[in-house]
């Protein structure tokens, strides 16, 4: 039997909530598929099985709260199934009608197994990932990174025949997801890691192979095993489904989000904290034990708003989704942090855990609270990748459909808080991650240019950037030192920038 534990959601969170489980005993699971809904401070998530079976007893009923690691069902897979239908029934010449009951009972557990079979052929496409995320800080070299794709494509075509690859390869769970994302099998692709283990960069070289029908990194073009992907042998790629793009409500709409209606008579009215608002009091409660510091600079953003303006109606008309100043904000950091390796680190009692790995942090306001959803492995994307990776977290969060593997091992933080028209903001550090960073938002104010005939007045778009760190990690002079270089590469932005 297979025990089904609460998975932790977070650094910080302890427990889960049950909201609702997908499935009842008697249903049969497949490994990765939906098991039940958790609602925490920070998500309401889909936890996928760890395995695949049949679930047997559910421990935890809807609505419970469930600490980390605690058993909340049982699952029977297919291999304990299999050994029970293969152990022999046990007969003898003088009690043949009792042994008629157990055949009986075994082939109803039989015909059981057969109707269920079906309904899990026909279950939806798992889009869960396993219920923890990769680890934050892998071994050295290690090229089994979280995947951050394209959009979903249109699940690939098969031709019939041999497929060339292994349908049992090993490979990380991100690995497996960037499979079910571009609707390939294992079998397809032929494994460059040890012992035929499938890797990243074997996937998106089979993708890039049949894209430009030309064989890349050893995968086979055509013929058998091979996939259509959208774009075919054209080497023109269809544009990426569209995600939903993160948008700047107005303020009419943010105040009718918080308007409070009280009913008739009453001078005051109570407003119970949702589980999201009870887990933001307690962690904001004991972030604000950190000896806060703040380093607050101007930005001038010419350059960056030129670039911007530029690119955007051809890239939204190909890619589906608008060209925000976000990920231009999140390479600067990420660039910066690369040489200011204490901020990109977590606090502990024992001292500071530098992170290898850079795990970008981004907030998204929802209707009731705050979410920070991390950017996995942020310093290997373009500003592009950036993107479409935060208009995909910010998209699903807003439809409450974040997985688990979106959450903790952020090792900094980004927050987008000028999107209202802010000019100046404190922001409380996302514990345990020593320094956190705000992008106000840019307006045109008068700023003194230095000519050959002197001073100039003149008018440009500014940005304030703040930075918030964590006193007892870094002193301001760090701080000082780190928001200098994020400004320095935002106001080196211009026409030459890529963004691919």
């Amino acid at each position: 039997m297979a025990k089904v534990t609460m998975p932790q959601l977070g650094e910080s969170v302890a427990e889960g909530t049950i909201g609702k489980w997908l499935k009842k005993p008697g249903d049969h699971v497949a490994k990765y598929e939906p098991l039940l809904e958790v609602i925490t401070d920070k998500v309401n998530a889909e936890v996928p099985s760890p395995v695949e079976g049949t679930l047997t007893k559910i421990l935890a009923e809807e609505g419970a709260t469930v600490p980390n690691n605690a058993e909340i069902a049982i699952i029977e897979t297919a291999e304990e199934a299999g050994g029970e239908a293969a152990q022999p029934a046990k007969a003898s010449a003088g009690a043949s009608n009792a042994a008629t009951a157990p055949a009986a009972a075994s082939a109803s557990k039989a015909t059981e197994r057969a109707a269920a079979a079906p309904a899990a052929a026909t279950s939806p496409v798992v889009t869960a990932t396993p219920p923890l995320y990769v680890p934050a800080d892998g071994p050295a070299g290690s090229d089994e990174r979280p995947i951050r794709s394209e959009p979903a494509q249109a699940p690939a075509a098969v031709d019939d025949g041999p497929l060339p690859g292994d349908a049992d390869a090993r490979m990380t769970p991100a690995v497996r997801r960037l499979l079910r994302e571009h609707g390939l099998t294992a079998a397809m692709i032929i494994g460059s890691g040890g012992g035929g283990r499938i890797t990243r960069d074997d996937v998106s070289n089979y993708v890039e192979t049949q894209r430009t029908n030309s064989p890349v990194g050893g995968q086979l073009v055509g013929g058998a095993g091979a996939a259509t992907i959208p774009g075919g042998a054209s080497g023109s790629p269809q544009p990426p489904a569209r995600a939903a793009a993160p948008a700047a409500p107005s303020a009419q709409a943010a105040s009718s989000a918080s308007a409070i209606s009280f009913p008739a008579g009453a001078d005051e009215l109570l407003l119970p904290m949702t589980q999201m608002r009870k887990g933001i009091a307690a962690q904001m409660t004991r972030a604000l034990a950190i000896p806060h510091a703040y380093v607050q600079m101007e930005v001038e953003v010419s350059g960056l708003v030129r670039l911007r303006e530029s690119l955007k109606r051809e890239y939204q008309a190909s890619t589906g989704i608008s060209l925000s100043f976000v990920p231009f904000v999140v390479k600067a950091a990420v660039e910066a942090l690369r040489r200011h390796g204490t901020f990109n680190a977590n606090w502990t009692d024992a001292g500071l855990l530098a992170k290898r790995r850079i795990n970008v942090g981004v907030a998204v306001a929802v209707d009731d609270g705050l979410i920070v959803p991390v950017i996995r492995d942020a310093d290997q994307l373009s500003i592009h990748g950036l993107n479409q990776a935060i208009a995909d977290v910010a998209g699903r969060a807003r439809a409450n459909k974040l997985r688990l593997d979106d959450f903790g091992g952020g090792s900094f933080t980004i927050d987008n808080t000028g999107w209202l028209g802010s000019n100046l903001t404190m922001p409380i550090i996302n514990s345990p991650e020593v320094g956190i960073l705000t992008m106000e938002a840019i307006t045109k104010r008068p700023v003194v240019l230095e000519t050959a005939a002197g001073d100039v007045l003149a008018i440009r778009p500014v940005m304030n950037v703040v930075l918030g760190l964590d006193h007892r990690a870094n002193d301001g002079a760090g701080g000082a030192a780190l928001l200098r270089d994020i400004k320095a590469w935002l106001e080196g932005v211009g026409p030459d920038t890529a963004i691919y």
